[in-house]
């Protein structure tokens, strides 16, 4: 269904493509359809909660002695090698969603909830606010433009590495 969405979204557009539109090009029903997604956004965002658990284990799983923002980072860079597979669906995905508002708004939305989860995850490792939310955005941030970077190059960069040097790039903020 997700290939079926992402071909009608290419070909017609977001707006102009139904959740109907895509339960009949994969061969299933509209039931089948809304029994895996609430509506034909959530198509794209799909991996949220996948990506949001990943970072929130890699966060706990950080060494003890990790400040609060290289433990944030671990969760992206673990989050990130989840996509590293996936950049041609990245890359199709991150057009789709740039060229309609709704789906920038509902991709805001999910990054706040990448931070909430971020920052939690650096609670239950005893960081206290503000530090926890704010290494939360700040890694949330750097996955951000490292994505973006990485949707972006003309040579297929590894997201990893982008993250590694966006964090970089952010350390040496003075």
């Amino acid at each position: 269904m997700i290939r079926a969405a992402m071909d009608l979204f290419d070909e017609r557009g977001f707006e102009q493509t139904t959740a109907g539109d895509i339960a009949e090009r994969a061969g299933v029903t509209e039931r089948t359809f809304f029994r895996h997604f609430a509506d034909k956004r959530e198509v794209l965002f799909d991996g949220s909660k996948t990506m949001e658990c990943t970072a929130h284990d890699a966060i706990l799983a950080a060494p003890a002695g990790h400040s609060p923002l290289d433990a944030a980072l671990a969760g992206m860079v673990a989050a990130g090698e989840l996509l590293e597979d996936r950049r041609e669906h990245a890359v199709r995905r991150s057009r789709i969603v740039a060229a309609n508002p709704s789906l920038q708004e509902r991709e805001l939305l999910k990054l706040a909830g990448v931070v909430e989860v971020t920052a939690e995850a650096l609670r239950i490792r005893g960081v206290s606010e503000p530090s926890a939310a704010l290494a939360g955005h700040s890694a949330v941030t750097v996955f951000q433009v490292a994505f973006t970077r990485w949707v972006s190059a003309q040579q297929p960069l590894a997201l990893t590495d982008c993250i590694a040097e966006n964090a970089a790039a952010l350390r040496a903020l003075k």
